[in-house]
């Protein structure tokens, strides 16, 4: 079996699966060692599938569940709106979601549309403020762990250029456009409080197994009253 063929059935076994699988037991599955297995695991992870680890005598790989919407049938200007819009996410934690929603869109548009839409497409041009984030951590996790409320574990760069890293247990609570920049938001342990974390200055992070209880909605509405904000909804 290819690398690519293997790991398309990596993601589908473990989308299909009710128990995390170690390893050991994916290496033997696909008659591998378990080191490629962990080559193909950090792969995925980077290209944006939203795969954790669970640690224990039980513990082994899961992925968090994806939600698909049911077929939509788009004009030429709707059709241009909307890949519009979600190539604007690309450098969002939205990208690898955003990206995958661009191509379905693209191959089910009607094909007198196609031509026009692509042309225009091509004339719109984007100044990112802030460099895209590199590979060390997937941003298109992001919006999966928060969907999910998992626990993380990050390791977050102050912004002076002397500061030190920290390592900050993080109960995920939701994703904020701030300016030219993305947060995650959430409940740090290590201060006992709501806080933001810039995306680009998160240099690892880990998912945790923990789904810990929700907090109190109130505690991120107070912080968030500090600033004009909105909702998308």
């Amino acid at each position: 079996m290819k690398r690519a063929e293997r790991q398309y059935a990596l993601v589908d076994l473990l989308r299909a699966a009710r128990r995390p699988w170690s390893a050991a037991r994916l290496a033997a599955e696909f008659g591998v060692s378990a080191r490629t297995i962990e080559r193909d695991i950090g792969s995925l992870q980077v290209a944006g599938v939203p795969i954790y680890a669970d640690h224990g005598a039980t513990g082994g790989y899961s992925i968090l569940r994806e939600y698909s919407l049911p077929p939509l049938n788009l004009s030429a200007a709707e059709s241009l709106t909307v890949l519009a819009g979600l190539a604007l996410l690309d450098s969002s934690p939205y990208q690898g979601a955003a990206r995958r929603a661009r191509a379905k869109i693209t191959a089910v548009m009607a094909e007198e549309n196609r031509g026009p839409v692509q042309e225009m497409l091509g004339t719109l041009r984007v100044i990112d403020a802030v460099a895209a984030t590199d590979d060390v951590v997937p941003l298109g996790m992001l919006a999966d762990v928060v969907a999910a409320r998992r626990l993380v574990r990050l390791t977050y760069l102050g912004e002076s250029a002397d500061s030190a890293r920290t390592v900050r247990d993080v109960e995920t609570m939701g994703l904020l456009r701030a300016g030219d920049a993305w947060l995650l938001t959430g409940w740090c342990r290590l201060r006992g409080a709501i806080r933001g974390f810039r995306i680009e200055r998160i240099t690892r992070l880990e998912i945790l197994g923990e789904v810990p209880p929700p907090r109190d909605p109130a505690l991120l509405e107070a912080d968030l009253a500090r600033w004009p904000t909105r909702r998308l909804t």
